[in-house]
């Protein structure tokens, strides 16, 4: 039995610091909705995280339970906001893939396991602020693809301590687990590979924000400087860390308050212009079953 309150301020300002951030230039409406989408995601995500013994079961029976039960309070909220129900399901099916050791082996397996997380997410997302045109709906997944190789980026060290290796394997070849964790002998050679490698999911989070970018047309005028800014705060956590060079840095990566305002002031000016920036999708990934429910 799924046991959760939904509830649009669960923790944001401690559990989602960018949402929260970003939150305040979305209207009473989407804020509200999109804090309640967050609740239910964080609840999810701290069953398959915070637990040390495998979920699976409850996730599948949460499956079960979402696809059975109509009053479900998870299912009305869906339906409520035209949410399709195989979307969601697809995230729980990324979490159950986190309850057994991970290793990704391609740069196509981090895009498919980052869609079932976070695109997934993304797509929700656009539901919920309203978007209507369909063309949105790559744009929207890709925007949360590009969020989630971020916190890839970000959490090499923390994700390798529960044995979740998320760099393509074909990027860092000889790196084993203990390298990653490892902080009392740092290997500069080895190091430098797992850098390059951190570097290469943000370069690749760079095409996807700017495909997410490429669907801003398509939001709501009242939601789509909220979104932005969230996408560019995000953003910034990669660029901070491409900022420290060849180092593999085995602490996770915050923007202090001055770096978000910073970033803030910079986005308001740059959505002025965007129409004049005029975004281009470019097709970097397969199709997706659900892109178009």
């Amino acid at each position: 039995m799924i046991n959760l309150e939904l509830n649009s301020n669960t923790d944001l300002r401690k559990e989602g610091k960018s949402f929260y951030w970003a939150s305040f230039f979305l209207p009473k409406n989407s804020k509200e909705n999109a804090g309640i989408l967050y609740s239910i995601c964080r609840y999810f995500d701290d069953i398959a995280d915070k637990n040390t013994e495998d979920k699976t079961n409850y996730l599948k029976d949460s499956i079960k339970e979402i696809n059975n039960n109509s009053s479900n309070k998870i299912n009305i909220f869906l339906q409520k906001n035209k949410i399709n129900n195989l979307i969601f399901i697809d995230l729980i099916e990324g979490l159950i893939l986190d309850q057994k050791k991970i290793r990704i082996q391609n740069k196509e397996e981090l895009i498919k396991y980052s869609y079932h997380v976070a695109g997934t997410v993304g797509l929700m997302m656009s539901k919920i602020i309203g978007v209507k045109n369909q063309k949105a709906a790559k744009s929207a997944i890709d925007l949360g693809i590009g969020m989630q190789l971020t916190n890839i980026a970000r959490d090499v060290y923390e994700d390798s301590k529960m044995k979740r290796i998320y760099l393509p394997a074909n990027w860092i070849p000889n790196i084993s687990l203990n390298n990653l964790i490892n902080s009392d002998e740092s290997i500069p050679e080895k190091d430098e590979k797992i850098s390059n490698a951190i570097h290469k999911v943000i370069n690749l989070a760079e095409k996807f924000y700017n495909n997410g970018f490429a669907g801003l047309k398509y939001i709501p005028f009242s939601t789509r400087l909220g979104i932005f800014i969230a996408a560019n705060v995000y953003r910034g956590i990669g660029i901070k860390i491409k900022s420290n060079k060849k180092k593999y840095i085995r602490e996770r990566v915050y923007l202090n308050f001055f770096e978000k305002s910073l970033i803030t002031i910079k986005s308001i000016l740059l959505f002025i212009f965007i129409p004049m920036v005029n975004y281009k999708y470019e097709k970097i990934r397969n199709s997706l079953p659900y892109e178009n429910l």
